[in-house]
């Protein structure tokens, strides 16, 4: 597991870039979070590493936004989900299995349908500490991750 301490959407873009540098076509990000945690900038961050230039915003009444590039990215906010088969109705595993990354937010509403292998990111507030700070801890699950945990240093390394 790796956690960085981020002090600003600035830092917290720049932690997502450095992981988004690493991904590959069929990656699968699961993002946690409480509203207003960061997991859309984070969702930046990743876009900005894939060389998307559009600001990327939270898809959250059409559930999934398609940004193209070379490795397009598949952006999900679940939060509206009431039944994870709902998933299936718009594509889901056509989305898993294409030629993009798959980014989903609130992933833990719809944990039954993330494949096993994935990367779990969660970001908590630590208002204790600042308004803006943020606690981003990732878990790479599966053995297709291992290289990506021991690549990732983060930002300003």
């Amino acid at each position: 597991m790796k956690v960085f301490r981020t002090c600003s959407s600035m830092e917290t873009v720049a932690v997502a870039s450095e992981l988004g540098k690493l991904l590959r076509p069929g990656d699968v990000i699961c993002l946690n979070g409480d509203l207003g945690a960061g997991k859309t900038a984070f969702t930046n961050g990743i876009a900005e590493a894939l060389g998307i230039k559009r600001y990327i915003t939270s898809p959250t009444f059409t559930i999934v936004n398609e940004y193209d590039a070379d490795i397009p990215l598949y952006h999900f906010d679940v939060y509206r989900i009431s039944d994870p088969e709902e998933m299936f109705d718009i594509g889901f595993e056509e989305y898993l299995s294409g030629e993009g990354v798959v980014v989903v937010e609130w992933s833990d509403l719809v944990r039954d349908i993330i494949p096993e292998e994935n990367i779990r990111v969660n970001i908590n507030k630590d208002i204790s500490n600042g308004q803006d700070v943020r606690i981003i801890s990732m878990q790479f699950i599966g053995d297709r991750y291992k290289e990506y945990e021991n690549q990732l240093a983060g930002p300003n390394k």
